[in-house]
């Protein structure tokens, strides 16, 4: 006599769609983004209902008209005829300028004074204490206007270096700071394939060689941990990697013809090289100084979540306390530190919307700002700021978020 292992399967009816265990989480998913599409079907028709009555359309085509107004700072040519497209792609090259690197040097100020809150010297340990409490609990708008205001009073103005002042003077004949910013030597090609004026291809090959370089001393490092693991011996990586960066650029900018422009003295401006304005300066170091706060604590945070036996191992086999900070402490501490590092660099990016303040033109300043009056294309303008934020705010997570999963702990 058999047995049936298994009871027999019913028919399939619509009552088991809430009933059943196997279909219920995906039926209220659904009613959930039918829903939400309902609402958001609403809103649209109401928004175009009332933009219809009030006389108005969504429409780009303002991006295609000439933008009119001048823009202090760029890195792409730009004048004022160009059209508020490139205006706006000026506006946000700008904004990403000073992004990454006011994430750049927040991070560094803000990995030295972690690890210096933890300081034996007691000085030190309060001094850190003392800029942390600072520079976190004042708000990021005053300091930019502080640091603003202190630079364009205190800073020479380009016509006092015509004098013999020494506090007038260029630092080694090729730096000029002004109260206007920083001049500082401009490289560019003589004989590169776009001539002498740097064009834009010529750079987009030194960066796909140091992109090429960054894979190539990858592989050359999992190669080293490779031989590692097989031998137990590490090959030494330094001086090969140190080649892998150096060597290729360097040949390709003797290739190409690198040469500087120094900045000059010419009438009652400086003229030639790279003009740092100040406020870019201004919101640069505000940014910096004022998120690396936050950054030290979470840094001090990760170091203490750090077992201690850690460091007494590191001890016991002679490595010295500074060793034991690089190679033992800071790589377990990064699963900490990463996670509040990410919402750290989004709000760095965010925050440089206050660039508005001191007159530097990032996307919010041209394309929310000057664009948005001159057209009166409101809607238009708020939704391809939101647009932008956005994207770069998922780009920075999703970048982040792969760092973060090759430095966690991997399970055997």
């Amino acid at each position: 006599m058999s047995t049936l292992s298994d009871p027999p399967k019913g028919s399939f009816r619509l009552s088991m769609l809430l009933n059943d265990t196997r279909y219920r989480s995906m039926t209220l998913q659904v009613i959930a983004a039918v829903i939400l599409a309902l609402a958001l079907a609403y809103l649209y028709s109401n928004l175009a209902a009332n933009l219809r009555a009030a006389g108005l359309n969504i429409s780009f085509s303002f991006l295609g008209s000439a933008a009119g107004y001048d823009i202090n700072q760029t890195l792409i040519e730009y004048t004022s005829q160009s059209s508020n497209l490139r205006a706006a792609i000026v506006g946000i090259l700008n904004t990403l300028l000073v992004a990454v690197l006011a994430c750049v040097t927040a991070t560094f100020f803000g990995v030295i004074a972690g690890v210096l809150r933890l300081s034996n010297n007691w000085l030190v340990r309060k001094l850190m204490a003392f800029y942390v409490e600072i520079f976190r609990n004042i708000p990021v708008l005053i300091w930019i206007i502080i640091i603003f205001t202190i630079m364009t009073a205190v800073m020479p103005s380009p016509r006092d270096f015509r004098g013999d002042d020494p506090a007038s003077t260029m630092l080694l004949d090729l730096f000029a700071f002004t109260n206007r910013g920083v001049y500082v030597p401009g490289p560019y090609f003589t004989r590169g394939l776009g001539g002498e004026d740097g064009s834009t291809l010529n750079w987009l090959l030194v960066i796909a060689t140091l992109v090429g370089s960054f894979f190539a001393a990858r592989y050359a490092s999992a190669r080293a941990n490779r031989i590692q693991e097989a031998t137990g011996v590490r090959p030494k990586t330094l001086w090969s990697n140190l080649a892998i960066w150096i060597v290729p650029v360097s040949v390709l900018c003797l290739i190409l013809g690198l040469s500087w422009d120094i900045p000059a003295l010419k009438g009652f401006n400086f003229s030639g090289g790279l003009k740092v304005g100040g406020p870019l300066i201004a919101l640069w170091f505000a940014l910096s100084i004022y998120t690396g706060a936050f950054i030290a604590e979470n840094v001090r945070a990760g170091i203490l979540a750090v077992s201690k036996g850690q460091t007494e191992a590191a001890a016991a086999l002679g490595l010295r306390p500074r060793r034991v900070m690089s190679l033992v402490v800071l790589p377990q501490a990064l699963r900490v530190i990463i996670p509040p590092l990410i919402s750290h660099y989004l709000n760095i990016t965010k925050n440089s919307s206050l660039a508005i303040a001191v007159g530097y033109a990032d996307i919010t300043a041209t394309l929310g700002g000057i664009t948005l009056n001159q057209t009166g294309r409101a809607i238009e303008c708020v939704l391809l700021l939101m647009a932008f934020y956005l994207i770069i705010s998922l780009l920075i997570s999703a970048g982040m978020n792969v760092y973060n999963s090759t430095m966690k702990l991997k399970e055997r």
